[in-house]
């Protein structure tokens, strides 16, 4: 096996164990990662249309439409006008900041303890390592 190789078995070998475990920490909230992943985005960069969710989120916009459909429905997100008439922008709610910072909290152990033993030197390059391949995958 390439270097190349080994290194996209090992992130496979990781992403679906650990999408698995974040599901089922955030069964509680009666969420799904995706779900989290939308709720985070909106935290952490603020409102975004529909169309810029999906370009974000590298996912349709009809499953944008289904993310956003069941936070409203939990009182976690909100619709509102944006500069245009037409345009649609999905913020948070009071509830839902709130309920960001309350599942952080939540699954901060979890994510301390998957990356028990690994520094945070390493963790930085990581994270620099996967955006970057990223931004190739983009291309």
């Amino acid at each position: 096996m390439t270097i190349e190789q080994d290194f996209f078995n090992e992130y496979r070998l990781m992403y679906r164990p650990f999408t698995n475990q974040i599901n089922l920490q955030l069964e509680k909230y009666q969420l799904y990662s995706s779900q989290w992943g939308l709720l985070r985005l909106l935290m952490d960069k603020g409102p975004h249309s529909l169309v810029g969710i999906a370009n974000y989120m590298y996912i349709e916009k009809p499953s944008v439409t289904r993310l956003v459909q069941k936070l409203i429905e939990l009182g976690y997100v909100e619709t509102v006008a944006g500069k245009d008439k037409r345009e649609k922008l999905v913020q948070l709610t009071e509830h839902g900041e709130n309920i960001v910072h309350e599942i952080q909290a939540y699954l901060k152990p979890f994510l301390e303890d998957s990356l028990a033993g690994v520094s945070e030197q390493d963790i930085e390059i990581a994270t620099q390592v996967i955006a970057k391949i990223r931004a190739n995958i983009k291309k």
